[in-house]
């Protein structure tokens, strides 16, 4: 080769090096400029939450009438309860108890409260201080009153938390007084139906046998003297007449006037 055209080669592989930078930057492709983004009319698509299929069970709680919880069975019962006994009580204690009675031995009593009695209205059962009736009555377990028209149950206060059961027995008592009559053989035959009541119901659940509930030991007392006298009133009806309350009642009064009773 010849020196000229040696050199010549030199100064256009020079003119190349110098060249070959702007002739990439000129090749370079051009930014493509988006279209300008258009907020959507549809407020509703706009930040919409995704939903979950997977939700939260809402847990509902149930309590009593004291704020003490329970479960769905036992509200639903405990509504079903007020209603039956809608206008004869607000407590449900005297309600079980009262459902305690249904198809046994006191079936007569409850039919009698729930309004098949002589007032032909639902009586009225309620707990109550007792004394308020006068001195005499203030340790009575319970009292029957007629106010005009209308028949009452009336249980000592004190008796409020006594079992079920032994609620049962004494409501099976006092709603055979339906007048303002009483007497030796009404007390008779209302202690008679109690004790035989509560032998019954004791023996079905016999854990409240030992309690010593002011209430239990009364009925398992009437309990002794039923049974003692052959599950008759013969040693009841003694202790009856040998009743210092009941001193001034007659022998008789209208519905009970057999002896034998």
């Amino acid at each position: 080769m010849k020196k000229k055209s040696f050199k010549n080669l030199i100064i256009l592989a020079a003119s190349f090096c110098v060249l070959q930078p702007f002739s990439i930057a000129a090749e370079a492709p051009k930014p493509v400029l988006r279209p300008e983004l258009k907020v959507p009319t549809n407020n509703a698509s706009v930040n919409k939450p995704v939903q979950s299929n997977n939700k939260k069970k809402k847990i509902e709680i149930y309590t009593d009438e004291n704020g003490n919880q329970i479960s769905k069975e036992q509200k639903e019962r405990s509504e079903q309860l007020k209603k039956t006994y809608k206008g004869v009580t607000k407590d449900e204690r005297i309600m079980e108890a009262l459902e305690l009675l249904k198809g046994g031995l006191g079936d007569f009593s409850r039919k009698a409260i729930m309004g098949n009695n002589l007032s032909e209205k639902p009586m009225v059962v309620q707990f109550s201080n007792l004394s308020t009736f006068g001195q005499a009555y203030a340790n009575f377990d319970a009292l029957g009153w007629k106010k005009k028209n209308k028949l009452y149950i009336h249980i000592n206060e004190k008796h409020q938390d006594a079992p079920a059961p032994a609620l049962a027995a004494v409501l099976a008592h006092e709603a055979l007084h339906q007048d303002d009559f009483n007497s030796l053989n009404e007390e008779t035959y209302a202690w008679t139906l109690e004790a035989a009541v509560w032998t019954k119901l004791s023996e079905k659940d016999p854990k409240y046998n030992d309690s010593m509930h002011p209430l239990v030991v009364r009925e398992n007392t009437l309990k002794k003297l039923f049974i003692k006298g052959n599950y008759t009133s013969k040693f009841i009806r003694k202790t009856v007449y040998s009743n210092p309350g009941y001193s001034n009642l007659p022998s008789r009064s209208p519905g009970f006037e057999d002896d034998s009773l």
